[in-house]
């Protein structure tokens, strides 16, 4: 259980062994007219603006809306879906349920896996039941661009804006101003089988873990630190 004000800031990072440097990714041509024209023209208009996330989030498109970034590790996004075909990215647009934030999920693949550690804020009684702590959400409060994704939960009347890092993510949510306080749930349970997990305690802010589930991956393993930008108490 976490208690807080108006507003909770959660920072996340999925920790894996290795390395990952920053990456520049830089588009050249060549001529110099040509050149001139196209830096001219780039500077005026974002082409990221054009992006739909939620491109591929019916039918059998099995994408995710979420947050991500190139050759990022982590894709924070929402889950809907935990099971059938059209659940492999655990989103889908005809849904009206989210279960929670996950942080790892797959685009465009035919059979599912992912959908690591899964956090749903909420407030009054805990609900350990999956069908139980979920919320009901609208399209009208809902938007995502490249690298942010939003949505109000219509439970407890919660807002939740995500976005990512290359190897973290960062969870906002701002509770309703009648809500006397504001919890999250961690559930390591979520649609996978577990193998094995552990969390440990190591603060008031601070809590890590670690989760080996079976899936598509037969033995995938994922290590994983949360920072809360608030004081907290644990339950």
């Amino acid at each position: 259980m976490i208690r807080c004000g108006k507003k909770l800031r959660l920072l996340s990072a999925i920790i894996i062994p290795g390395r990952i440097k920053a990456t520049t990714v830089t588009f050249c041509t060549t001529g110099l007219l040509l050149l001139l024209a196209v830096t001219n023209a780039t500077a005026q208009k974002n082409y990221a603006a054009l992006v739909n996330p939620f491109i591929g989030t019916g039918g059998h498109g099995h994408t995710y809306p979420g947050a991500s970034m190139p050759f990022g590790m982590m894709q924070l996004s929402p889950d809907t879906r935990l099971e059938g075909w059209d659940g492999c990215g655990g989103y889908h647009y005809t849904d009206s349920m989210i279960y929670g934030f996950s942080h790892t999920h797959l685009s465009g693949t035919g059979i599912p896996d992912y959908c690591d550690i899964l956090v749903m804020p909420f407030t009054e009684d805990v609900k350990w039941k999956n069908t139980e702590y979920a919320s009901k959400f609208s399209h009208s409060n809902e938007k995502a661009s490249p690298g942010y994704y939003e949505v109000l939960l219509d439970k407890h009347r919660i807002r939740a804006a995500l976005t990512v890092a290359t190897s973290s993510g960062m969870h906002a949510y701002t509770f309703d101003a009648a809500a006397t306080e504001g919890k999250l749930l961690l559930d390591l349970k979520h649609r996978d089988e577990v193998l094995e997990s552990s969390l440990e305690i190591i603060n008031e802010y601070e809590v890590r873990s670690m989760r080996r589930s079976k899936s598509w991956a037969t033995n995938q393993t994922v290590f994983f630190h949360l920072k809360f930008a608030m004081l907290s108490n644990f339950l």
